[in-house]
């Protein structure tokens, strides 16, 4: 993509100023659907940022695979669950959060430091600009970043099983007797969280 200088650093300034934001709203929401739908813009974004740099092989993949199938697969697990729980209170809460501080420092720290350190200038006969991005791309998958390319494909793989696990539901019997009648497989209740299950045995222990 050939743009002028002035065009790049306005589109990048608003692509990171979206990707910022829509991160923000991924943390800061309540509502987890909404947050859903802005890690998809936070994706979208992204990929906006590859065009731009001329990556349209990972911009591409970037749509496809991230915002069309592994958010997709979380907005069907969220709306399948559709269940409201309000958070309880958990002992030492503190120190879960503590260590998210240190591994979200962690990582901002490398980031910043491998964009500090990484030599971002081409010249105009440097063997970094390359005409078929596919094809290096490729080959590279294949050769030097063959394990980064398998572990990525594990953790794409864990993400569709997470969504799969968070939309499960419990198998019920054809006919079930209960106190309001006879429940059929059609009728498919929620299945209980663990807290619910705890608070459920311990009432039942009290009565007996």
């Amino acid at each position: 993509m050939n743009l002028a200088e002035g065009v790049q650093i306005i589109s990048f300034a608003i692509l990171a100023g979206l990707v910022i934001i829509t991160a923000l709203g991924v943390v800061l929401l309540e509502n987890i659907v909404y947050s859903a739908f802005l890690l998809g813009g936070v994706f979208i974004s992204i990929s906006g940022i590859y065009v731009l740099l001329n990556a349209d092989f990972v911009a591409a993949a970037q749509v496809l695979v991230y915002v069309g199938a592994v958010n997709v697969l979380i907005l069907f697990a969220i709306m399948l669950v559709n269940k409201k729980q309000d958070y309880s209170n958990l002992p030492r809460k503190w120190i879960k959060k503590g260590a998210t501080a240190v591994v979200c420092g962690g990582l901002f720290a490398l980031l910043a430091t491998m964009i500090l350190i990484t030599p971002w200038s081409l010249e105009s006969n440097a063997p970094g600009l390359i005409e078929n991005t596919v094809v290096e791309i490729g080959k590279h998958f294949f050769s030097d970043f063959l394990l980064p390319f398998e572990l990525a494909s594990v953790l794409l793989l864990m993400a569709m099983v997470g969504a799969i696990v968070l939309a499960r539901r419990d198998f019920i019997p054809d006919t079930l007797s209960t106190e309001d009648g006879v429940v059929t497989s059609l009728q498919l209740p929620e299945r209980l969280s663990e807290l619910e299950s705890r608070e459920l045995s311990a009432s039942k222990s009290s009565e007996a």
